[in-house]
């Protein structure tokens, strides 16, 4: 089958497979809801089916609608969100759902273009909305379809090239079914085939698991290049940075700060930090010293403990075991060190706080659920106890 046949069967061909090996009864499949719709595909972004599958009940029951999202505060958001990573899809989505309720009267736009002004939605993830909830012939291109379309094409370029973009966006288009009912099940089946069968490392073909309904006519299969499309681009190594977190604890309080919102974690809840510094090498250099309680408050709280703050705190600062946490581009050293606090020092911490109280919150630790945490800091904060005894987060 030439390429040309292979664009006006591809679409039939997709369906049947679907019926038989695609996935179902996920709990946002047949759901013509376009808030039900938006939601699921901004939490499939950059995270595992199997921790949405756990995530997105709850999220819909905590905001059944997008008046109700639109109307929580932010820190309601980002707790619920809290795990998920990539906390900007939280925060665009509490502004998307503002701009829904106030621009369009709560009612989601069908058109793709309109839905790919709004903040957090590109084209695909229009597409998506757009086919699902309102069956419009809008094409997809998230990496699992681009991955797909260019083992099938034969596309040998690196997908990161604007050129090799456009050209991937234009088969997407062509190979849309001509029925615009069709659109929902072959838009779920483009993402279920390349989510399961044709892999980026253990496609079917190479397993022999199955056979590929394109096994004939797949440019990349019949070139032996299945593993070699999409081609492989060397990304850099990631930097390392390292920096210290304190651990204020009165009773069963600790001290949280809320992060800049234009920060890492922006907008997040999480422990007064040191600022980032670069490592030479993966070597983290010498720390703190353990007994000095002003050293770790000049770290980490500098703004509110000048070297003239007074002082008259006998607490004594135990250090945790440092960990790692590992961002997309570059990964961070986390040196944890405790404080336990005493009610005169608690005193004295809020006298100092209390010009920018805005900022910061005494949060009971059997209540960490009440806020949006990153979840290095959330582990840290469950196990403290064992960091300070010197025991390894894992």
């Amino acid at each position: 089958m030439h390429s040309a046949k292979l664009r006006q069967q591809f679409s039939d061909q997709l369906i049947r497979w679907h019926a038989t090996e695609g996935r179902h009864g996920l709990p946002w499949q047949g759901v013509c809801d376009p808030y039900a719709v938006w939601v699921s595909e901004i939490m499939l972004q950059q995270t595992q089916v199997a921790t949405v599958l756990e995530r997105y009940p709850r999220m819909i029951q905590r905001f059944p609608t997008v008046k109700h999202l639109a109307d929580a505060d932010i820190d309601d958001v980002l707790a619920e969100w809290s795990g998920l990573g990539y906390y900007s899809r939280a925060r665009n989505l509490h502004a998307c759902a503002k701009q829904i309720v106030n621009e369009f009267g709560g009612q989601f736009p069908s058109d793709p273009a309109l839905l790919e002004q709004l903040s957090g939605i590109g084209k695909s993830t229009a597409g998506a909305i757009a086919a699902f909830a309102f069956q419009q012939r809008a094409p997809i291109l998230d990496a699992n379809v681009k991955r797909v379309l260019a083992r099938l094409f034969g596309i040998t370029e690196a997908l990161q090239e604007k050129a090799t973009t456009n050209r991937l966006w234009n088969l997407a288009d062509e190979l849309l079914p001509q029925t615009p009912k069709q659109m929902p099940v072959y838009t779920q089946a483009l993402m279920d085939f390349g989510a399961t069968w044709c892999t980026a490392k253990t496609p079917v073909c190479i397993t022999k698991k199955a056979i590929c309904p394109f096994e004939g006519t797949c440019k990349a299969k019949s070139s032996d290049q299945v593993l070699a499309i999409p081609k492989k681009v060397t990304k850099p190594k990631s930097p390392h940075f390292q920096c210290h977190v304190g651990l204020f604890l009165y009773q069963n309080q600790v001290l949280l700060q809320k992060r800049p919102a234009k920060a890492i974690w922006g907008g997040l809840w999480s422990l007064p930090e040191s600022a980032w510094e670069e490592l030479d090498g993966i070597k983290a250099s010498p720390v703190l010293d353990s007994s000095s309680a002003i050293h770790l408050l000049l770290k980490v709280l500098p703004d509110w403990f000048g070297e003239n703050a007074a002082w008259s705190m006998q607490c004594t600062v135990q250090l945790g075991t440092r960990f790692k946490h590992v961002f997309s581009h570059r990964i961070l050293h986390i040196q944890p060190s405790v404080l336990e606090l005493d009610q005169n020092a608690k005193r004295e911490f809020d006298e100092a706080l209390q010009s920018d109280k805005e900022s910061f919150v005494w949060a009971r630790l059997d209540a960490l659920d009440l806020y949006g945490l990153p979840q290095p800091i959330k582990r840290l904060l469950l196990d403290w106890n064992p960091v300070r005894d010197g025991v390894v987060i894992n």
